[in-house]
């Protein structure tokens, strides 16, 4: 008999498969492109001190490792990591249940389908994960006074509200939506043009996710900025970032600030973050997928 299809779980197990899969991709993804983040969040924010004032990821790489020490940069990960996991397992199983509700596992073109399958996915994650992001980006800023996760949330939740842990959760769907609808059309795309025997192939896979990522990352970086001003307000001295309310007032305090190229402020590393990262994200999620189904 001919070996099954390794996308093709038995129904006692396919749930279960593609949420482990989707949680250990995810902490394999953040957890390694971490520092490249907490640069790109650091050229996102307006600061006016000199020192935290960038030019570029290497200018940035060098001035943090001298003046703070390198552990900065990965000042925050824990709650990534706290928080990914099951994030990524709710995004994972909820895409592999609308696609193949919406028919998107059918033979051909289901662009459709899989955009569909995106976007439901972001909705469920975003909103577990949210919280998780403003408390790393607290921690990620320039001369954070915070060094555990615990004592940021508890100090943000006290002096801000509950609130604050959700103001940016509509500009993070207006990201996230677009981004992992484009991500996952892209990344069916290719991987069916590379791959259209459909069987496990890792280099494939690379490649389609990273190729996915890249065009994800670019598109909706405008957004990305406006989220980090609302998800660092309460860090900043300045009235004009602190009562920032929404996604507009955002655009408002970027465009008068820097102008139009002030909407593309940490591109550079927002791509070379979520290229490998994406790559990995994918190749990880279809290597667990395969490895730890049940036959």
């Amino acid at each position: 008999m001919e070996d099954d299809d390794y996308e093709s779980l038995p129904s006692n197990a396919g749930l279960a498969v593609n949420m482990l899969a989707g949680a250990l991709a995810g902490i394999s993804e953040h957890a390694v492109m971490f520092p490249i983040d907490s640069i790109k969040t650091r050229m996102q924010v307006f600061a006016t001190s000199p020192v935290a004032v960038y030019s570029g990821v290497g200018n940035a790489f060098s001035r943090i490792a001298s003046t703070e020490g390198i552990r900065a940069l990965w000042r925050g990960v824990s709650s990534v990591i706290l928080g990914a996991g099951p994030a990524h397992a709710v995004h994972f199983g909820t895409l592999e249940a609308v696609k193949e509700l919406a028919g998107g596992n059918q033979a051909g073109n289901q662009w459709l389908a899989t955009s569909l399958a995106g976007a439901s996915a972001t909705i469920a994650a975003d909103a577990f994960m949210n919280p998780f992001d403003v408390v790393k980006q607290r921690m990620q800023v320039h001369k954070s006074q915070f060094r555990s996760i615990w004592v940021c949330a508890s100090t943000v939740y006290r002096a801000e509200g509950l609130g604050a842990f959700y103001v940016s959760y509509p500009t993070t769907l207006a990201i996230s939506i677009p981004f992992n609808a484009i991500q996952y059309s892209v990344y069916e795309h290719v991987k069916r043009f590379m791959n259209p025997r459909n069987e496990y192939s890792p280099q494939s896979h690379i490649i389609a996710g990273g190729v996915a990522g890249a065009v994800a990352a670019a598109l909706t970086t405008p957004l990305d900025v406006a989220k980090t001003i609302l998800q660092t307000r309460g860090a900043s001295s300045e009235a004009d970032i602190r009562n920032v309310k929404g996604m507009g007032d955002a655009f408002r305090v970027i465009w008068a600030r820097d102008g139009l190229k002030g909407f593309g402020r940490g591109l550079t590393p927002r791509v070379l973050t979520i290229m490998p990262s994406s790559a990995l994200c994918w190749m990880s999620y279809e290597f667990f997928k395969a490895a730890i189904r049940t036959d």
